[in-house]
């Protein structure tokens, strides 16, 4: 098997893995790193050979613009304060407590490569939390705090990781420098996002196709990333900045079939990259098995140790964050979505999982220090990242499910509900008001405007039933059942009508993009 079979393996693997996991009630990230562990132990099997420093650039980018575009900015605001506890201090309290365990466990490793070590694995991923938050139905104020911690963390582990490694690289450490950067590389990575975002907004303007405005879609978070890193920015940043911006300023309400062929095209970015990326995790078996030859006892103790410290603190720091977040949310009556029991709390704690980043830093240490020598202890830190990586996501993402269930910890269905009512009720009301608007200037005979004021309730009522009274439903209902019969037929007709005109495309002298524009044209009419 070579390299472009192993990709068309995990290609089909990230496909599959979608209905198998909703089949079995597993998250989809945690079936593709088993997968690439079954993988990395068969002979036939090639190492993956990607330069370990473009595999943050290839995976990353995509991956924080789809999950950044099922979120807002709104959402960001309001829960500031538990994401910065998490995103932020929580990321430098790991870090910290890795480096100091690692340092005094393992032989000879210096602090500097310690703190390499505790800022590659201290992030939880974003993929993995998004993915299995949005699979388990949890509650949204969960969701939202797990999509905001996952893709803000990278940005204070990477600046982290840089600093720490340059330490060990050239031997000298300033923690007013290390600040410094830190301050810069954010800056630079906003400014880059919304020039960018603004640049991408204007562009989507001109180009009035909705083909290349998906397109430039892909684009754009890669343009972000490496700008910002060029500029010795955060790159992860900058993709997150552009995302939000993008989903804010260039939503334009009548823009159908964009909005449409978007969501779908994201949908399957986001399926394939997700598996890939989750299925290279687990390919990186072969080079944990290469490290570990001859010391599996004292490497696997070293793991396990490691491995725990990273999931204590998580809980330790959870418990008493989430308890000063209750007082201020009280204190201050703000609308912050935080956990409300001790079962969220827990089930926060245990959706700490480590993945994509992790594997792409620990990958991409130097092999030397500027003084020529090998860097400290690199083999030992690669494979102890692998270790709390595998047993963070295939451990905690195995058992999360159960766990989810086990505390009966669900989504509010009927504050769901009730938010879907409100929304129906203000999409009928504005429906009606530009009625209105529009018989002042024209003049409508009776039949046709009651009949659109019909179907300006009707609006409504199809996105929530429950807004009408049961006189109303009840006519509803009856004009569902009649409009469900009259599209069926609809359907047999068009359907009909798409087979001829696809017959034609396999006849002499017809023009295949003719038919083709035919066949478009019956295809949106479909949808209709």
């Amino acid at each position: 098997m070579d390299q472009l079979a192993l990709l068309f393996v995990l290609l089909l693997g990230a496909v599959v893995s979608v209905p198998v996991g909703a089949r079995f009630g597993l998250p989809s990230p945690v079936l593709m790193t088993l997968l690439g562990i079954a993988l990395a132990l068969l002979e036939f099997v090639p190492n993956v050979d990607i330069p370990p420093d473009l595999i943050l650039p290839a995976l990353l980018p995509p991956l924080l613009y789809a999950a950044a575009r099922r979120t807002s900015w709104r959402q960001f605001t309001a829960n500031k304060r538990p994401i910065f506890l998490l995103a932020v201090a929580l990321v430098f309290v790991t870090t910290a407590c890795v480096a100091t365990v690692a340092h005094a466990i393992v032989p000879g490793m210096p602090i500097a490569a310690a703190f390499v070590l505790g800022a590659l694995i201290a992030p939880p991923d974003p993929v993995a939390a998004t993915a299995v938050a949005g699979q388990l139905g949890l509650p949204r104020r969960l969701v939202s705090i797990l999509e905001g911690e996952g893709l803000f963390n990278d940005v204070t582990a990477i600046v982290l990781y840089h600093v720490a490694v340059a330490a060990v690289i050239s031997g000298t450490f300033s923690p007013w420098k290390a600040g410094l950067d830190l301050v810069l590389s954010a800056v630079v990575a906003v400014a880059v996002g919304l020039v960018l975002g603004w640049g991408a907004n204007k562009l989507m303007d001109l180009l009035e196709d909705a083909t290349l405005q998906v397109g430039l879609t892909l684009l754009v978070p890669y343009a972000s990333y490496v700008l910002a890193e060029e500029l010795h920015g955060s790159g992860v940043l900058a993709v997150l900045t552009t995302a939000l911006f993008l989903a804010e300023y260039a939503t334009d309400a009548d823009d159908v079939m964009t909005r449409l062929a978007g969501h779908t095209f994201w949908d399957v970015v986001d399926t394939l990259v997700t598996g890939i990326a989750f299925g290279l995790i687990g390919l990186e078996l072969h080079n944990a098995i290469r490290t570990a030859s001859g010391r599996w006892g004292e490497l696997l103790g070293w793991a396990a140790i490691i491995v725990a410290v990273v999931v204590m603190v998580r809980l330790m720091w959870l418990l008493p964050a989430t308890w000063l977040t209750k007082r201020l949310h009280a204190w201050r009556d703000s609308d912050e979505e935080i956990p409300t029991t001790w079962r969220e709390t827990v089930v926060m704690w245990w959706s700490g999982m480590r993945g994509v980043a992790s594997v792409a830093l620990a990958l991409a240490i130097p092999l030397k220090t500027d003084s020529g020598a090998p860097f400290p202890n690199r083999d030992e830190i690669i494979f102890i990242a692998f270790g709390v990586i595998l047993a963070t996501l295939v451990l905690q993402g195995l058992t999360l499910p159960w766990l989810v269930r086990r505390l009966n910890v669900r989504a509010d269905t009927e504050r769901e509900k009730e938010f879907e009512k409100q929304l129906a009720v203000r999409a009928a009301k504005a429906a009606k008001r530009r009625l209105k608007e529009i018989e002042e200037v024209e003049d409508l005979p009776e039949e046709l405007s009651e009949q659109m004021l019909r179907g300006a309730f009707e609006i409504g009522v199809r996105i929530s039933p429950d807004i009408g009274d049961d006189e109303r439903r009840e006519a509803h209902q009856h004009r569902v059942r009649r409009l469900k019969r009259v599209r069926r037929i609809q359907g047999e007709m068009l359907s009909a009508a798409r087979h001829e005109v696809l017959a034609a495309r396999s006849e002499p002298g017809a023009n295949p993009e003719i038919v083709d524009r035919v066949l478009r044209h019956l295809d949106v009419r479909s949808l209709r």
